[in-house]
Parts: C-alpha cells; sequence; structure tokens
C-alpha cells in the first residue's frame, strides 16, 4: 500500500522512474484488457497507449480509497468503450434473430468441458462474439459490473443488458460445444 501510494505521488509529480514503474506493473494486464474489447491487437495496443496517457493525466484524480489496480482497470476500460463508440463498432445488435429457435440455453452437464477449455481458448471464442454481445459479456462477467451499471455505461435499456448477455451465453455455449463434441 505504501510503495502504491509512492507511486501514485510520483506520477502526480511527474516523475519519470515512478511512471515507468507504473507503466511497467499494469501494461500487461491493461493489454488483456483492451484486447477482450477491441480483439484487434494494432487497436488494442492503442487503446492501451492512450489509456496510459490519460492515466498519466488523470492519476490526481484517484481518490485513494479503492485499489489502484482497480480505478486504472475502469479507466481502461471506459477507454476501449468510448473508442467502439466513435468508431461505430458498438451498435448493438437486435435482441431478435431469424435463428433465435436454433438458440437453446445449454444445461450445466458440459461442466467437465468447461474444467478442460484454458482461459486463453475461452477468450479466444469470447473474442468471436458480436461487438455488442462480448461488451455486456465482459462488463458483466469479468469486470463485474451489474446489468444497471452496465446499461447506464452503454446507454441502453436494462432489457437490452439482460437479452445481449444471455445471447452471448448462449452463442458461447453453442461454440464450445460444437468444439467438444
Amino acid at each position: 500500500m505504501v510503495e502504491e501510494q509512492y507511486l501514485v505521488e510520483g506520477c502526480i509529480n511527474k516523475n519519470i522512474n515512478a511512471q515507468k514503474e507504473l507503466y511497467e506493473r499494469y501494461a500487461a494486464k491493461m493489454l488483456s484488457i483492451c484486447l477482450r474489447y477491441m480483439c484487434d491487437e494494432d487497436e488494442a495496443r492503442d487503446a492501451m497507449h492512450d489509456g496510459f496517457v490519460k492515466l498519466f493525466d488523470r492519476i490526481k484524480k484517484f481518490d485513494k480509497r479503492g485499489s489502484l489496480e482497480g480505478w486504472i482497470r475502469r479507466l481502461f476500460v471506459n477507454i476501449c468503450l468510448e473508442k467502439l463508440r466513435k468508431s461505430d463498432k458498438m451498435k448493438y445488435q437486435s435482441i431478435y434473430n431469424d435463428d433465435d429457435e436454433d438458440l437453446q440455453i445449454i444445461d450445466d452437464s458440459m461442466s467437465d468441458v468447461y474444467n478442460q477449455m484454458g482461459a486463453k481458448e475461452l477468450m479466444n471464442l469470447i473474442s468471436e462474439l458480436p461487438t455488442s454481445f462480448r461488451n455486456v459479456f465482459n462488463l458483466y462477467a469479468i469486470e463485474g459490473y451489474s446489468y444497471y451499471e452496465i446499461a447506464k455505461i452503454l446507454g441502453i435499456t436494462l432489457a437490452a443488458v439482460r437479452a445481449n448477455y444471455s445471447r452471448a451465453r448462449i452463442l458461447l455455449q453453442k461454440k464450445i460445444k460444437l468444439i467438444y463434441k
């Protein structure tokens, strides 16, 4: 905790060594967050770069009540979502599709399959989801936001959040079932 305070104070004072240490400590984690949302390595690296620029600019706003990593993660998620909004990639899918009747919730009998999957394999499947489903899934299942928070962040209704999350889960389960048949 004292080390974290040193880093924050150093970054506020524009100490290059503190900035470098903060970057080295969190760059890999923040890149993985950016990759989850952007799904293109170049776009993810651009988002990460923008994130650190904003981080060093806004670090004086860190209130020290929560964890520094949590605050940084939230900043990077918001930067990714902002970039997606600006690029028009965040248009939300219609809740209903022609092939909806083919989608059924797959029961939990596949729990052995889930246990065999590696995190990287699961993240690859998540990255293949349509952007709107992927964003809701990431925010809810991985980042831990509530449906209400997601609706507010994305500017969509609670019903749309629930529908997008449900469809994301169904599509993921369908992909997993195809792989492990």
